[in-house]
């Protein structure tokens, strides 16, 4: 066996760990270790460059941009718990209620705004299922589409700054959190418009699955309507252009104030206050949201450590260059990368998580692409809105998890007049992902949808750049002749102290 044929091998052995099911964090440290000491034995690499990986473990713990993460699931973790989603849902209801598929609207428009200020698909699919699902059962709503819709405007929260997802993808790829945000607005509207045009397709083609809320159900109207809407959405509104705009996060802001990391913990302070508001802020919330946070950053840090342990021996026995060869050879260039790339993580979302493939597969493929001369933060933008579907996929989704747990629990507690089937949640999923799909194609094939929002470069031209010299009127000295009066007042001797 040589070490061009072990990195293959190498790959594979990861295929198959990811597949058995056992935790990734530990899967890759064992198959990393194991592959090492394959390599020490064999004479690929010597041992000493296994004493690299104390150095790469104290690098991620030393890392600032991932403290980032705590915050961020901090804020978010406080605000699904204090009550803005319950009122932002009723209030939108209340809103769009007269229209038919008002329901589907105001959840897709809610699932955009929570989607900006918690960044966890978990707490908003069920609380929103847990607000809106016996309501749209309660008016004749459609089943899977009530499904699919409450499922997929979960998972927005993935690519609407800001988003885990795209921190990671920063720290991944070697480029500025803020960019990151910058570049996914586009995708992100884009989105929710494409989620709104297949619900009112759906009203035109048949409008018996999405009815308008009869009159005796919208109990507000006027300005006391538009006053709670107001409520929920400018509180949401100023956190988010606080946390987002003091790290340049938002189109046309080019210059931050604030380092990721500072931007998180104000947010968790403004998510705290807007708690306080609300008449919401409690130990309990507290407590609680900072168990969530545990987990989540102590799940992110394990799954890095065990990603750095094999990404070492995989680069240590050239598997770098493996992948580099099998991709850049490749027909159709970056055409066919992209097309192949997609298609990978696509079907790779049907078993891992978005954290496992951002830290396990990102780091193998980022630097061929910037080899081909693809932009990184449109790349970035572009396989997390790919990673979405992760969350939607039948039947591993974990948004369909969560949404099947919630309805059932719902139906035993008799929140809901019938129980909702998996065949429902599975199939009425489908159409979303198609979407979803459809917004990877169109960032494809569109870059301006992402690079449209980012700051302009700015190229110089060195063969032009003309530097001005000013010339004093009197001449300069002759150089020569400076120089043999110095050597003759160096020869002359020194005259005697008197």
């Amino acid at each position: 066996m040589s070490a061009e044929s072990f990195a293959p091998l190498m790959f594979a052995g990861l295929v198959i760990i990811l597949l058995i099911g056992f935790p990734v964090a530990f899967s890759l440290s064992a198959l990393g270790l194991l592959c090492g000491l394959i390599a020490v034995e064999m004479g690929w690499f010597p041992v000493a460059f296994l004493g690299n990986l104390p150095l790469n473990l104290m690098g991620i713990l030393s890392n600032d941009l991932l403290l980032a993460i705590p915050f961020f699931t901090l804020m978010g973790a406080i605000l699904e718990k204090c009550g803005l989603a319950e009122d932002l849902l009723d209030s939108m209801g209340q809103l769009f209620g007269p229209l038919r598929g008002g329901l589907g609207y105001s959840i897709i428009i809610v699932g955009f705004i929570l989607g900006a200020i918690t960044g966890t698909v978990a707490g908003q699919v069920i609380a929103m299922a847990m607000i809106s699902l016996p309501v749209m059962m309660r008016y004749g709503y459609n089943m899977r589409y009530a499904t699919g819709v409450l499922a997929a405007s979960g998972t927005i929260t993935q690519l609407v700054p800001p988003s885990l997802v795209l921190v990671v993808m920063a720290d991944q790829l070697g480029r500025s959190v803020g960019d990151m945000y910058k570049g996914a607005w586009g995708p992100s509207v884009l989105q929710v418009l494409l989620f709104a045009a297949y619900t009112f397709a759906l009203t035109r083609i048949r409008p018996t699955h999405l009815p308008a809320l009869p009159p005796e159900a919208r109990t507000l109207e006027g300005w006391a309507l538009w006053g709670k809407c107001l409520r929920g959405i400018v509180p949401s509104a100023v956190l988010i252009f606080a946390v987002l705009g003091s790290m340049g996060g938002l189109p046309g802001i080019s210059t931050a104030i604030c380092t990721p990391t500072e931007a998180g913990a104000m947010g968790a302070v403004g998510a705290m206050l807007l708690a306080a508001m609300r008449g919401r802020l409690q130990w309990a919330l507290v407590s609680g949201a900072m168990a969530g946070t545990m987990r989540i950053t102590a799940m992110v840090v394990f799954i890095l450590i065990g990603s750095r342990v094999f990404s070492l021996v995989f680069q240590g026995v050239d598997g770098g260059k493996w992948v580099e060869h099998l991709l850049t050879g490749l027909p159709g260039g970056q055409t066919g990368f992209l097309i192949v790339i997609n298609i990978f993580i696509f079907l790779l979302a049907f078993f891992l998580d978005f954290f496992e493939i951002a830290f396990i597969i990102l780091p193998m493929i980022g630097p061929v692409a910037d080899k081909m001369g693809i932009d990184l933060i449109w790349f970035g933008v572009m396989i997390c809105v790919n990673m979405q579907t992760s969350f939607m996929h039948p039947p591993f989704g974990f948004a369909l998890f969560y949404l099947r747990g919630i309805s059932d629990t719902m139906f035993k507690n008799g929140a809901l007049p019938a129980k909702v089937e998996s065949k429902d949640i599975y199939l009425g999923s489908i159409p979303f992902i198609v979407l979803q799909l459809v917004l990877v194609a169109i960032v494809i094939a569109f870059p301006q949808t992402v690079t449209a929002f980012l700051d302009k470069k700015v190229v110089y031209d060195l063969d032009k750049v003309e530097i001005p010299m000013t010339t004093s009127d009197r001449a300069a000295p002759d150089t020569q002749q400076s120089i043999e009066d110095l050597f003759k007042s160096a020869e002359q001797p020194a005259s005697a102290p008197k």
